[in-house]
């Protein structure tokens, strides 16, 4: 993995297993690959651990663009969170992955795709009972364009500044995801 690529979407692999459904890669405890689940089956109250990733997006002016997530969404559900999430698909890179979900996700190319916290990991449970097992690297990148959000994943979203970010996640952690809050206590600076 390099710390800094930018990745076009005409370049990403497909995320589909043969039949269409979405695939996750599942872990063992030393990070390996072990196997695949289907996205949609993979999160329970005994989720297996598996890989993932998360994107903090920037634009010109270093504000960082926060979302809140979609009230359809299984996890966490209208919580505020970082930009966007997702898992890579089997033999794609987290580089590919970010530029192929800031597409979906929020309908936007990125660029500057940087690597700030490679070994980030974590075990969180919402409130119904889902449980997150991730090992999910943090990428920042640089928006192109002015993000068009799926409504599937986003409800909402703003453009902030990464201390008023900071002081508003130590001030109410409920109304955010709780990675969230642990990627900004291991991250000092969320600024690329």
């Amino acid at each position: 993995m390099t710390p800094e690529t930018s990745v076009h979407p005409q370049a990403l692999r497909s995320p589909l297993a043969s039949d269409g459904d979405e695939l996750v890669v599942l872990l063992d405890e030393a990070g390996e690959p072990c196997g695949t689940h289907l996205k949609a089956t993979v999160h329970t109250a005994t989720t297996p651990l598996h890989l993932a990733f998360s994107c903090h997006v920037l634009d010109d002016r270093g504000r960082v663009l926060v979302t809140r997530r979609a009230l359809s969404k299984k996890t966490w559900p209208g919580v505020w969170t970082n930009s966007f999430c997702g898992h890579p698909a089997p033999g794609e890179t987290p580089e590919e992955a970010v530029a192929r979900r800031a597409s979906q996700e929020l309908g936007i190319e990125v660029t500057d795709v940087t690597s700030v916290l490679p070994d980030f990991r974590y075990l969180a449970t919402d409130a119904s009972g889902v449980v997150e097992n991730e090992i999910c690297p943090v990428f920042t990148a640089r928006a192109v364009g002015v993000p068009d959000p799926s409504p599937d994943e986003v409800a909402e979203w703003a453009w902030t500044d990464p201390a008023a970010l900071r002081d508003a996640v130590a001030a109410t952690p409920f109304a955010f995801s709780p990675w969230l809050g642990w990627q900004l206590e291991a991250w000092p600076t969320p600024q690329g």
